[in-house]
């Protein structure tokens, strides 16, 4: 079976955001890895070349596919700055009706700028999902 590509790495992520050509990106991009390193009480990580990660659980499928990922992460990706809530949005309707602008995919939170967020908002959002895998993968 094929190993995942996205794996903690022991790359600087200082030297990751230094990187980032588009400014207000890596300025919102910091501005997450503070929040989240308060959140979770865990240092970043850089996992793959673009995904700084905080903590990590193991999952193992039904398939038989297994292996570890962050328990939340941000990636300052060139259309826009990804937030990875890892249960998913589902169990956070009320938190994400006053979360502000924003697009999302099964984990990901999609934001073109930090600023269109409610940031107390988004501390809850990432607080309780990070609570959430921390439960369900102790």
């Amino acid at each position: 079976m094929a190993e995942p590509k996205t794996r903690r790495t022991s790359a600087s992520v200082e030297e990751f955001l230094a990187g980032v050509a588009h400014e207000k990106r890596r300025e919102d991009c910091r501005a997450v890895v503070d929040l989240m390193r308060e959140i979770t009480g865990e240092e970043p990580a850089l996992w793959g070349d673009s995904l700084i990660g905080f903590g990590s659980y193991h999952y193992r499928y039904e398939s038989g596919r297994e292996g570890d990922w962050p328990l939340t992460g941000v990636s300052p990706r060139k259309q826009s700055l990804t937030l990875y809530i890892m249960p998913g949005f589902h169990r956070y309707e009320e938190l994400m009706a006053g979360l502000g602008r924003y697009r999302t995919g099964k984990s990901c939170l999609y934001v073109n700028r930090l600023e269109d967020l409610h940031l107390p908002t988004l501390r809850k959002l990432i607080d309780q999902s990070v609570k959430h895998m921390r439960k369900r993968y102790a």
